[in-house]
């Protein structure tokens, strides 16, 4: 999960970001108005990112044809502790 910090904030804090980022393994996205702009990632994982293959163009990402409804077993709620699940828009 990468650290989210306004443009403004981050202009400051620059320096703590590069520790955290070098030293702290984190990843950091720069935000202006709520929305990414940039994100701060180690040497290692751009030198990572540059050795994915580039997608060939017109390549289609698969997706799932149909998506059945989690059942919610009981005792899979209280193992996490959940109160609460979600029902449609018609209450199913």
């Amino acid at each position: 999960m990468a650290y989210e910090i306004p443009v403004t904030q981050a202009r400051a804090e620059l320096a703590d970001l590069i520790n955290r980022v070098v030293y702290g393994g984190e990843r950091v996205v720069v935000t202006r108005h709520g929305k990414p702009l940039v994100a701060l990632v180690s040497a290692a994982d751009l030198e990572r990112l540059e050795e994915l293959p580039e997608p060939a163009d017109g390549e289609v990402v698969s997706s799932v044809s149909s998506v059945r409804e989690a059942g919610g077993a009981p005792s899979e709620r209280r193992r996490f502790g959940i109160a609460a699940e979600h029902r449609g828009p018609h209450g199913s």
